[in-house]
């Protein structure tokens, strides 16, 4: 896939997370006043909270789409893992505060929640699972941590909607049949989905910073690599070849060895046909390859 149609796609879909997620923060914030629920509120306050992740994630892609400049000569591959580092930090902040609020709740008093919340709660579960499945799917496609890194985020409001939906219908029957104690379930369901978030956070967090980082691949990541050069007859023999992860492209550097009778100007061209060949490849972004004449006497 041409990478102007890779961001085309990855923009489109944060630009949907971004609709979705405020129409969702918005509902489920008036149904979670409107229906007396500390759960639901909560819920709306983690869907508010991917709002600003899906954001992180489109100006991620935007700076990631800049072509390569004298700063910053292998391109801004690695914004998008920054965004996903910023999404995780939110999704830990955001889990802190909603376990806050839910701790807070138990020391006041309590009357149960109203049935509206209950069918936004529902509308809530199924609108996020789409979009996570959708958002999941394109981000194997497209081979972008970040759009997977939000596609959780939809699966944690899955969850999250889901434990509001048990403590919210606790709550409910609780009221209903005057069982006291069962009206604890609304804010006991909300300090859950906080664990949920904080533990979501960590692990998100855990895994954008590891792709943030460069890290060289082993020799069996490169073989298809050296196959593709290999396949050239004019190239002798591979004396090096290096290839790390920028973000979530490829960088590789190539020494190969040709005929030492040859011109610098058949070197070159057997160089140029070696790069064209591996930008092609899957993820490869840049390639810069180095011309040695071969010695069959000599291992370099």
């Amino acid at each position: 896939m041409k990478k102007e149609e890779r961001f085309r796609q990855a923009e489109f879909a944060a630009i949907v997370g971004i609709i979705g997620n405020v129409a969702l923060a918005v509902v489920k914030g008036v149904a979670g006043v409107l229906g007396n629920s500390k759960a639901l509120l909560a819920d709306a306050v983690h869907s508010a909270s991917d709002v600003a992740g899906s954001l992180a994630v489109w100006i991620g892609l935007r700076a990631a789409k800049r072509p390569p400049d004298e700063d910053h000569p292998y391109g801004h591959g690695k914004a998008e893992s920054i965004a996903a580092i910023i999404v995780a930090v939110l999704l830990f902040i955001i889990g802190i505060e909603i376990g806050r609020s839910a701790v807070l709740a138990f020391f006041q008093p309590l009357r149960p929640p109203e049935i509206i919340a209950v069918y936004v709660l529902v509308l809530s579960i199924l609108v996020k699972e789409a979009m996570f499945r959708y958002k999941y799917r394109l981000g194997k496609k497209l081979n972008s941590n970040a759009i997977i890194v939000n596609a959780y985020e939809h699966r944690s409001d899955v969850f999250s909607s889901i434990a509001a939906l048990i403590g919210v219908g606790a709550a409910i029957i609780g009221g209903r049949w005057k069982i006291d104690w069962l009206l604890y379930a609304d804010p006991v369901a909300g300090l859950f989905v906080s664990v949920l978030v904080l533990k979501m956070a960590w692990d998100l967090g855990k895994e954008s910073i590891h792709t943030a980082i460069d890290h060289v691949l082993h020799e069996e990541e490169t073989e298809y690599l050296r196959k593709a050069v290999l396949s050239f007859p004019d190239v002798k023999q591979i004396h090096e070849l290096h290839a790390r992860e920028h973000g979530h492209y490829v960088i590789v550097d190539l020494k190969i060895a040709v005929d030492p009778f040859i011109t610098v100007e058949e070197g070159h061209r057997i160089g140029k046909k070696v790069k064209e060949k591996l930008l092609t490849l899957p993820r490869v972004e840049n390639v810069m390859v180095h011309i040695n004449p071969y010695h069959p006497e000599k291992n370099t």
